[in-house]
C-alpha cells in the first residue's frame, strides 16, 4: 500500500531562492507529476515526463529536495530504486506585497515560466485540435470574459470555481470514467487598471 500525503498539507513559498529553484521548465514538470502521482515516481519515470536523461532528472530532484518541495517516499520494494513523491500535493507562490525586490523579481521569473508553459500547451493544443477526435475538439474551451465584481464577489467566484474542479483534480479521482485525459485549465482573475 502507498502512502499518500495528507490534504491539508498545502505550502505557501515566499522565499526568493525556492521560487528560483522552481522556475526551471524540467522542475515544474517533475513538480507537476509528483503532486498527481500517489505513492511516487523515480529518476527515470520523472526524466520522461521532463525530457530529460534520468541522471540530469537525479541532479533536478536533489535540488527540489534541498530545498524542501519533495521528499523520499516509501520504497517499492526495490532497495535500488529512489521514489520520490511532492511534499505537498499543493503549493502557492506569494512573495507578499511587502515583499523586497528580490522577492518580487524571484516571483515574477517563476511566474513567467508558468505562463509559457500555459502558452505553451495553448498553442499545442490548437496545433494538434484538428486531428483529435471530435468530442474532444468540442469539449476544449477557451474564455477570456470581462467582469464587473467587487474584491468580495471576485473571492467568491474563485470559491465557487475552486469547489467546481475540486472532484475533478487528477491527483484525487480514485476511479475516472473510461476515456479520462488530463485536462490543464488555467484560470485567472486579476483586476485590471
Amino acid at each position: 500500500m502507498t502512502e499518500a500525503w495528507p490534504e491539508q498539507r498545502r505550502v505557501t513559498i515566499s522565499d526568493p531562492q525556492v521560487m528560483r529553484a522552481l522556475a526551471h521548465p524540467a522542475r515544474m514538470a517533475i513538480m507537476e507529476h509528483l503532486s498527481t502521482v500517489e505513492g511516487g515516481a523515480t529518476a527515470t519515470e520523472c526524466a520522461e515526463i521532463a525530457g530529460l536523461s534520468p541522471s540530469a532528472t537525479s541532479y533536478h530532484l536533489r535540488e527540489l529536495a534541498k530545498f524542501g518541495l519533495i521528499e523520499e517516499a516509501p520504497s517499492r520494494g526495490d532497495a535500488r530504486e529512489r521514489v520520490w513523491r511532492a511534499f505537498s500535493p499543493s503549493y502557492y507562490i506569494e512573495s507578499g506585497q511587502d515583499a523586497d525586490s528580490e522577492a518580487r523579481a524571484a516571483e515574477l521569473a517563476l511566474v513567467d515560466a508558468h505562463l509559457a508553459r500555459d502558452s505553451q500547451r495553448a498553442r499545442d493544443w490548437v496545433r494538434r485540435a484538428p486531428d483529435e477526435p471530435r468530442e474532444w475538439y468540442e469539449a476544449a474551451w477557451f474564455s477570456d470574459t470581462l467582469l464587473l465584481v467587487s474584491a468580495e464577489e471576485l473571492a467568491e467566484l474563485n470559491q465557487s470555481i475552486q469547489r467546481l474542479l475540486d472532484p475533478y483534480r487528477r491527483r484525487l479521482r480514485k476511479d475516472p470514467p473510461e476515456g479520462a485525459r488530463p485536462v490543464a485549465v488555467q484560470y485567472r482573475a486579476l483586476p485590471l487598471d
